[in-house]
């Protein structure tokens, strides 16, 4: 398999970039030039290191615009959704700055006359951190400002399909001040050098945000080492609509978890269960809220849905609605001119509403990464959390009712990372950001935001001689 990367323009399907990709010779050198780098930037004070990564994020803002569009060129989300996510970014980022140093001081062992013990961070060396195209800006902060911050070096594998959001973030980081080699890139396009790349002595951490798929032959590439992985994987996120709900506000809100981004959030609605007292109503104002949505060229900034990333995407994606509706499911979709007279040329795939699905269908048990919503009928809020917990998968799940304590009492029994009541699709930067089942494997954001990137010493001092 080639090792290089052809990224192509999800709405023409043009020629964006091209790179032959890093060798693994060439992938082993800039590890030990970044474990030099390393041993020096952890002797740099954390306030030194928090005003780079500062000076870094100020050069993002004032180039907004510029990534915005690079951004919506990549990987299609249209144009008028693309500088939040750089918005947002700059939250988490400054979230991570103000708990740095709470996160990353010693802990005091207890008190004991004549000795002295305490807990220290140490950085754990170099970390190598790949990130998925989806959100590509959101996914890199929340990984390299905690390891800049913890004292590490970065080995930064940017999405194939975003490349240039790694470049881009590369040079603001060296123009900021970071030491030479300790950001640095590299491009892969073949799993079988990937594999090679994590096996590298090298390299002290790897984190890792895509598929499941990718996540375990990340585990097995490493199975041999004695390295911490940390995993951000994919979901079926589900969500309960329970017969109190505020129909219009809950499906103008479920209609954005599910097709925002073209569906291509790993914590997007995938599945939606709505109490048989509400269900035909709520697909009624389903369908008046999809109504207002215009499928289309993402450079339009009337559009609110634009291409999938690539022709294998539009193939699953079709591939599990047939599924779905060979199995007895019902294309419940609102009529939308947009939606039927897409761009020629491009990845466009329609937002679809289907109903009388159940869970012997793909979309109910794969993560389908489309616009796509189907809507189940239960009976209870017992059979809704049942089949919410149907699942190996466990990112986000999300109740939608009036009554906040009932919700709240249904969150305590759904499996999943983040449980919501009345919001979706929301990972807040205080709160941890983490997957249960095949959802992935430790955390970012939140309190424990640093924890992946540091590893405990202790401290153990006899201050006198018997």
């Amino acid at each position: 398999m080639s090792n290089a990367i052809h990224t192509l323009s999800p709405s023409t399907n043009k020629l964006l970039y091209e790179h032959p990709g890093t060798s693994l010779d060439e992938a082993r050198q800039l590890a030990i030039s970044a474990q030099d780098a390393q041993k020096s930037w952890k002797q740099v004070p954390l306030s030194e290191r928090k005003a780079i990564i500062l000076k870094a994020l100020e050069l993002i803002d004032a180039n907004k615009q510029v990534l915005a569009e690079e951004l919506t060129t990549q990987m299609g989300r249209p144009i008028a959704y693309t500088t939040k996510e750089i918005d947002t970014m700059r939250l988490r980022a400054d979230y991570l700055l103000g708990i740095a140093d709470e996160s990353l001081k010693n802990l005091p062992g207890q008190p004991q006359n004549g000795f002295r013990r305490f807990l220290k961070k140490e950085p754990v060396g170099v970390a190598f951190i790949a990130t998925a195209w989806n959100y590509p800006h959101l996914i890199t902060i929340s990984t390299i400002v905690p390891a800049l911050l913890s004292g590490n070096a970065v080995l930064l594998r940017p999405s194939p399909q975003t490349p240039l959001v790694g470049e881009r973030f590369q040079s603001f980081f060296t123009q900021a001040g970071l030491p030479r080699n300790l950001f640095q890139l590299i491009h892969c396009g073949s799993l079988d050098v990937l594999d090679q790349i994590v096996a590298l002595p090298q390299i002290n951490l790897i984190s890792f945000t895509g598929s499941t798929e990718g996540g375990l032959r990340i585990r097995e590439a490493t199975v041999r080492r004695v390295v911490p992985v940390n995993l951000e994987l994919g979901g079926n996120d589900p969500a309960y609509v329970r017969p109190d709900a505020d129909l219009p506000y809950v499906a103008a809100q479920l209609v954005d978890g599910a097709v925002f981004n073209s569906g291509q959030s790993c914590c997007a609605v995938e599945r939606v269960y709505v109490h048989a007292d509400v269900h035909d109503a709520f697909v009624t104002e389903v369908q008046k809220e999809l109504a207002t949505y215009k499928l289309g060229d993402p450079f339009d900034k009337t559009t609110t849905t634009g291409p999938v990333i690539s022709q294998q995407a539009v193939k699953t994606i079709n591939a599990h609605i047939a599924d779905a509706l060979s199995k007895g499911a019902v294309d419940a979709t609102p009529e939308n001119a947009t939606f039927s007279t897409p761009p020629t040329d491009g990845n466009y795939v329609a937002p679809k509403v289907l109903t009388n699905v159940t869970h012997d269908m793909r979309t109910m048990r794969e993560e389908t990464f489309g616009p796509v919503m189907p809507i189940m009928k239960v009976a209870s809020d017992d059979e809704a959390v049942a089949l919410m917990n149907d699942t190996d998968f466990g990112l986000t799940a999300s109740i939608w009712t009036k009554d906040v304590g009932a919700g709240e009492a249904l969150m305590e029994k759904l499996e999943a990372g983040t449980v919501f009541v009345n919001r979706c699709d929301y990972p807040s930067p205080d709160l941890a950001w983490i997957g249960w089942k095949n959802s992935g494997l430790g955390c970012t954001l939140g309190p424990h935001g640093f924890d992946a990137f540091y590893k405990l010493k202790s401290f153990h001092i006899k201050e006198q001689q018997a």
